[in-house]
């Protein structure tokens, strides 16, 4: 997750990226900070998921253009506007405002993070190169399950659709673990937010298919769901 802060005052700029980062390291989410204290430095290089955007920024810029030159862009950052005025907040929402947050307020900071993280957290796309070398394009919102199949790995989409690839299931569990997957038995990575159900031994997906727990996996698979459901489901 790539977030970006614009405050031109160090002091509100330090504690909002102490928050992004305590929040990040509580909940071992990957995450990459980037501050500036102007649009302009930021502008050269826009590429981030979350923004959080004074709107009053020194040397008369303003929040708000930046965030409608983002827009016209077609940059799909959100953006969450920062300012002790809250009578500025109704114009934010003109800008496709993510949230407006008063920095006399700065627990607002994790409300908004969680709400993000809810939507955003799959949203991405992850390459593999299937048994013919050609280039794979996996859409995490879209992927149940992954599983062991012969030396390759079977990743099954929720349409039905089955994509075989290179690879070992240990890799791909540590490199989808962030994003909501866990590995559940020595064979299987499941999405954990298409579990209808859960049982000390098994789980059932929301297309039906049971899959066993391992053993080995048991405990690490109960907390993980366990935190799935407590941060993410609603």
């Amino acid at each position: 997750m790539k977030i970006d802060i614009v405050e031109d005052e160090a002091v509100w700029r330090n504690k909002i990226q102490d928050i992004i980062e305590k929040y990040c390291r509580d909940k071992n989410i990957p995450f990459q900070i980037n501050s500036y204290s102007n649009g302009k430095d930021f502008m050269k290089n826009p590429d981030t998921d979350l923004l959080f955007l004074d709107i009053e920024l020194a040397e008369g810029e303003d929040g708000f253009q930046i965030a409608e030159q983002l827009l016209q862009y077609g940059n799909k950052c959100k953006v969450c506007f920062l300012t002790s005025h809250a009578e500025l907040a109704r114009a934010g929402y003109k800008v496709n405002a993510f949230r407006y947050i008063d920095k006399r307020h700065l627990e607002e900071v994790d409300e908004a993070l969680d709400s993000f993280l809810k939507t955003k957290i799959q949203d991405r796309i992850i390459f593999c190169h299937d048994t013919a070398g050609i280039r794979i394009r996996i859409n995490l919102n879209e992927l149940l399950l992954v599983e062991t199949y012969g030396r390759k790995l079977r990743y099954l989409m929720l349409d039905g659709r089955e994509h075989f690839c290179e690879g070992q299931i240990s890799e791909a569990a540590r490199s989808l673990s962030p994003f909501g997957f866990s590995q559940i038995h020595r064979s299987y990575i499941v999405n954990l937010k298409y579990i209808e159900k859960a049982h000390s031994h098994e789980v059932t997906l929301c297309n039906g298919s049971k899959v066993i727990i391992g053993r080995v996996h048991s405990d690490e698979f109960k907390k993980e769901f366990f935190k799935w459901r407590m941060w993410f489901d609603n």
